[in-house]
């Protein structure tokens, strides 16, 4: 166990500062039971959910 450099400390920052809102949306529509019940493809689900990530992050 090594201490990190000033660097390594900084892009791990930022790291987490990028990935934190997408982990609040994914942890949110989790919830969602609309989700659940859809009947479309997957690949046209994943557009989907995709999107909703996206106005969610930049509203929140």
């Amino acid at each position: 166990y090594r201490r990190l450099s000033r660097n390594q400390r900084e892009v791990n920052a930022a790291h987490a500062r990028r990935r934190g809102p997408g982990e609040r949306v994914n942890a949110e529509l989790k919830n969602w039971k609309v989700l659940r019940k859809i009947r479309s493809c997957p690949a046209r689900a994943a557009e989907l959910v995709a999107a909703v990530q996206t106005l969610m992050i930049a509203n929140g």
